[in-house]
């Protein structure tokens, strides 16, 4: 059985901690755990880096983490807080000159060549061929199994303030993020599943995500004996909201590195 890891580069919501302007108790903490750059992750399988989403900060995570090469990126939407490093990618191409394979949704795709078009259009000007490079690999249908980089993955969709979202599971551990709204059929596709990672994004209601308590019992259902929440919010303090959590459900903090098995 093969080991893989996964790397947390950022876990807070999509202002990041601290919020700009705010002084609140854990934007204001000395501890590095309440220091959250925005949603994003590392996949390291045998030789093999993928990035999974590209947000604003994804230039400081891949400076901090010593990332100097990636196989591969997966996005799981198109959010700002998810995509909006897309530029940063570029590097790679400098380094490589071959493009990127990226894997993402159609809905996704469509909403990407929106927001930067200026990477997708056909007639580049001089400029625009300095832009981020990708192949592109399309997800088929809402569910299924896809080799992705010889990585075997599981996907699945569901949906977040009317964007479709998609979730990955690779081996025994499952990346779920931004989720709100969503079939009865996610459950199926996360039987047997080890290693959860949830999207959490405080204590109290949000039309947009689940909250805390609302997680736990997703991850319940899920019967995950390791439990990882991430998207967080400045309303969560690291080790009051630990305190608060049964033990095998924490919350995950920029820099955790969880193993998994395939």
């Amino acid at each position: 059985m093969t080991e893989g890891r996964f790397l947390f580069l950022g876990t807070g919501g999509s202002m990041g901690i601290p919020v700009v302007g705010c002084h609140c108790a854990v934007c204001d903490s000395g501890s590095s755990f309440n220091k959250r750059m925005r949603p994003s992750g590392l996949l390291m399988i045998g030789a093999e880096k993928i990035l999974i989403d590209a947000g604003p900060d994804f230039r400081t995570q891949a400076l901090k983490n010593k990332i100097d090469r990636l196989d591969g990126v997966i996005f799981t939407h198109a959010h700002h807080d998810h995509s909006a490093g897309i530029d940063d990618l570029r590097v790679f191409y400098m380094h490589t000159r071959k493009s990127l394979p990226c894997l993402m949704s159609q809905a996704t795709f469509e909403e990407l060549k929106h927001r930067y078009s200026y990477i997708f259009r056909a007639q580049q000007t001089s400029i625009d061929k300095l832009t981020t490079k990708m192949n592109i690999q399309l997800l088929e249908g809402e569910r299924g199994e896809i080799d992705f980089l010889s990585v075997k993955l599981k996907y699945f969709t569901y949906e977040q303030g009317g964007m479709l979202v998609n979730g990955f599971r690779c081996g025994n551990l499952a990346f779920v993020s931004d989720i709100r709204h969503y079939p009865p059929s996610i459950f199926e596709d996360l039987a047997d599943v080890e290693i959860l990672i949830i999207s959490a994004l405080r204590f109290t209601p949000s039309p947009l995500h689940l909250t805390v308590d609302e997680a736990i019992a997703f991850a319940d259902k899920v019967h995950a004996k390791q439990v990882w929440l991430t998207h967080l919010a400045h309303e969560l303090d690291h080790e009051k909201t630990n305190a608060y959590l049964p033990p095998h459900v924490r919350l995950a903090y920029d820099g955790l590195e969880v193993k998994f098995q395939l």
